[in-house]
């Protein structure tokens, strides 16, 4: 029964990562519950909680191979430090690209200490979902960076214009067949 606890507790604190609240996660190490199930696999959900908090990709990967052994045997955890390891990464790129207008992804990819092909293969996703304006040019290794742009709404308005018109035909056209 203890272990099931054990589980349950650790898939809380989990959910109080992947929520962005890792902040959260220490209150509820130093509370009774806390104390009771505390261990080397509770030890390391602190230490990822950590991680998000600091939104730290390097400290993430160094937590994830020092409790390695706690946090693979779980399915569920592994997941969910996928994705969670997902949005850090994607975070700390659009952290590091934010101020350029043009920046080489090798320069990216040093501050980040990851491979090259990660960095630019994450960009080109982060571009592709539209979390971030830019284009790769692979040719030079260059991330090139747009103004986030407003949304013109020429097409928005004219389709309300259009709606607003059809009303008024179609009340012109009832007035008319009164009329005959």
């Amino acid at each position: 029964r203890s272990s099931g606890i054990n589980a349950e507790y650790g898939y809380m604190l989990l959910c109080k990562i992947m929520l962005g609240a890792p902040e959260e996660v220490q209150s509820l190490l130093t509370g009774k519950m806390g104390l009771k199930y505390s261990g080397r696999g509770i030890d390391a959900m602190q230490a990822i909680a950590d991680a998000g908090k600091k939104r730290d990709i390097a400290i993430f990967n160094q937590t994830i191979s020092k409790y390695e052994a706690e946090l693979q045997k779980d399915g569920v955890i592994e997941s969910h430090l996928k994705a969670l390891y997902d949005t850090l990464l994607e975070k700390n790129l659009v952290r590091i690209i934010e101020p350029y207008s043009r920046v080489q992804l090798s320069h990216v990819a040093e501050t980040i200490a990851l491979p090259y092909e990660v960095v630019e293969r994450k960009l080109s996703q982060i571009i592709l979902d539209k979390k971030f304006s830019g284009i790769l040019d692979q040719r030079s290794g260059v991330l090139i960076v747009f103004d986030a742009s407003e949304e013109d709404q020429t097409y928005t308005y004219a389709l309300e214009t259009i709606s607003h018109m059809g009303k008024v035909v179609d009340a012109l056209f009832k007035k008319a067949q009164k009329l005959s």
